[in-house]
């Protein structure tokens, strides 16, 4: 969707008589429903004085097509400016301009995609503008079907008319190479640069009718992206699907097809525990689907699985278009009506009602997703609820799915691939955080590697260890120490404190936790863990789950929880209003918590607790073996005191 469209001449003249904002925000109004805020209406009658000083140049023709606020359909972007036309060959093109108010920026070290800016009242991490250009350019690219037949040409650049580029300037630092060469970067006082690159593009009109094909083009994933992700999924070990994972898979995809056939709408909701393949069912299905020509997309509410899952697809090729197909599960809050094929929702759990930043957009994010889809898939673990806001359950799927008169198909994974195997292993855990009662009360006859550790120290030398081999070994804690926000990308300063052991929480640089190189030498949490697994975890248990010996239970303690957590935001108010409700949600996302990260490992586990009556307990919990060793541990202790 276009909210103004035009020829030069047109544009030019709209600008002259200052109605250009007006038009934009009252096209806006009618075709969106929505107000402008008072920021964008400033942006727009700012940067579209700089483009008519652009384009007063005779040599750019004046049919040539002009669009400003083009709304990507599959998506919430909106591309600021482009302009169309033919090349001397006449070939259709466009040129995509992504307009920025900035005055200065920062680079993000370790990111080659990321900057950080003053922009919306408040310095953020931010995309450079290259990469947004180029992945608006990509994004299009891959799903208009109009730009695929036509062979349209897309060249996407960037235009900081505000900035007063410096002597190696940030912007133009080497870690952005690789989207700068692609869509490069204009700046204060270089019209005449950006008047060049445009006419590279555009040598004659076209009176719109580029933006038209564009506009009206069917979503369709390219070729080229079909056959790209085929390529990744294919020998990838990351992606092997086993014994029912393959069942599963295979009735999924006898669905979706149907739907497309019978143009019935259907919800499919597959449930499974930890290590059951839930991931790798998504991630062959979302290769699949798209080399089957379907528009499919990968959606989770936490952005670590995309991120990695992401990476992994990619390898080495990482000028690549996979970042488009994950998605973040507040992005559906405006879309239309089964405007895609499939959508499928990994950790379907962590659902929230309201999307965005402040919890202010859409209605329900369940509702939206079967809104949003002819077919969609939600993978889910109820007993993976780990924040006050995640709504995501079996029956709130079944009631949105209803109301949308979808058919309801539901599957169950069993069989157990992580913690070698081990169904008696996680049976263990909800025996021992009390959250079920089963018979695993030891871990008796079990092959996986559970040790409790005397010392944070000790957890760290373990892990260190077990990841030289392949980079697949990590410390996890609960979320009981504060994150401050100045030392986010400090690698020296320790958030977490004990005694003397002290490390960092895993660093706000732009890097997937789970897969940087660096990351060993941090802490993650369950927001950066939750749905990823390693070979081996280091969990740190915090003061927020404590043992108490007289009464012999699990005791839970909301309130040793860090300030900075939001998993937990509003139980202290709820607390004072209903405290017995306040205790039965907080004692549930903590035991959830740590039955998460406890379960992150493939092949062993080794647990620190702050609370040396817990340590006790779990040691009575653990196989003979285990409690044999610290025996011996703790007689070479007496012996050195002896000493």
């Amino acid at each position: 969707m276009i909210i103004y469209d035009g020829l030069k001449r047109d544009f030019l003249k709209d600008v002259e008589n200052d109605t250009i904002a007006i038009t934009i925000r009252q096209t806006i109004l009618e075709k969106m429903g929505r107000h402008p805020s008072e920021s964008e209406d400033n942006a727009w009658n700012n940067s579209m004085n700089y483009m008519y000083k652009l384009l007063t140049d005779e040599e750019i023709p004046s049919d040539a097509g002009i669009a400003i606020e083009y709304n990507i359909p599959q998506t919430a972007k909106r591309v600021d400016f482009m302009i169309s036309g033919y090349d001397n060959q006449n070939k259709p093109g466009m040129v995509i301009i992504e307009l920025k108010q900035w005055s200065e920026l920062n680079k993000i070290p370790s990111s080659d995609a990321l900057v950080e800016t003053y922009t919306g009242k408040a310095l953020r991490k931010v995309v450079h503008p290259s990469y947004q250009a180029w992945s608006y350019a990509q994004l299009i690219a891959d799903y208009n079907a109009a730009v695929q037949d036509e062979k349209i040409q897309l060249v996407p650049c960037a235009y900081l008319h505000n900035y007063f580029r410096k002597h190696n300037d940030p912007v133009d630092d080497a870690q952005y190479e690789l989207y700068t060469k692609e869509a490069p970067v204009f700046t204060k006082g270089q019209v005449g640069n950006l008047r060049a690159f445009i006419k590279q593009c555009i040598k004659k009109g076209d009176n719109k009718e580029v933006l038209y094909l564009i506009d009206h083009g069917k979503i369709r994933p390219s070729k080229s992206l079909q056959e790209s992700i085929a390529s990744m999924i294919k020998g990838n070990k990351e992606f092997i699907m086993i014994d029912e994972q393959r069942v599963v898979y295979e009735e999924i995809l006898k669905l979706s097809a149907k739907c497309q056939k019978d143009h019935k709408k259907r919800t499919i909701i597959c449930t499974g525990g930890p290590g059951t393949g839930k991931s790798v069912i998504a991630v062959q299905l979302l290769a699949e689907l798209t080399q089957r020509g379907q528009f499919v997309q990968y959606v989770s509410k936490n952005s670590a699985p995309r991120q990695v899952y992401a990476a992994k697809l990619k390898g080495n090729i990482k000028k690549s278009s996979v970042d488009n197909m994950f998605k973040g599960s507040g992005t559906f809050t405006e879309a239309a009506k089964d405007l895609y094929h499939t959508l499928l929702v990994d950790e379907a759990h962590r659902l929230n009602e309201k999307s965005g930043m402040f919890h202010n957009k859409g209605e329900n994010q369940i509702k939206e997703i079967i809104h949003a889809a002819k077919c969609s898939v939600f993978f889910i673990d109820e007993s993976q609820r780990v924040t006050i806001d995640d709504i995501g359950s079996v029956e709130e799927i079944r009631k949105w799915a209803n109301r949308a008169q979808s058919e309801v198909t539901e599957m169950e994974l069993v069989s157990q691939f992580r913690c070698n195997g081990s169904n008696g292993y996680l049976a263990w855990v909800d025996d021992l955080l009390e959250i079920r009662k089963t018979a695993n009360y030891t871990l008796e006859g079990l092959d996986y590697d559970v040790f409790l550790c005397e010392t944070p120290q000790e957890v760290r030398a373990k892990i260190l260890e077990k990841n030289k081999s392949n980079n697949r070994a990590r410390i996890l804690a609960g979320y009981c120490w504060d994150w401050p926000k100045e030392e986010r990308r400090n690698t020296n300063y320790h958030d977490i404190q004990i005694g003397d052991f002290g490390i960092s929480w895993n660093l706000d640089d732009g890097q997937a936790f789970a897969i940087s190189e660096d990351s060993v030498n941090e802490a993650g949490c369950i927001h950066t863990t939750q749905g990823l697994e390693f070979d081996y975890v280091g969990v740190i248990i915090g003061d927020d789950l404590r043992y108490d010996k007289v009464n012999k239970r699990i005791v839970t303690d909301f309130t040793k929880r860090a300030s900075t957590d939001q998993s937990l935001k509003g139980i202290k108010k709820l607390n004072r209003e209903n405290p017995e409700k306040a205790k039965v949600i907080a004692d549930e996302i903590i035991k959830n918590t740590y039955r998460t990260l406890i379960t992150r490992g493939m092949k062993g586990c080794y647990i620190y607790c702050t609370d040396a009556d817990l340590r006790e307990y779990i040691r009575d919990r653990l196989p003979d073996r285990s409690k044999k060793l610290y025996l011996v541990k703790d007689i070479q202790k007496l012996q050195k005191v002896a000493e």
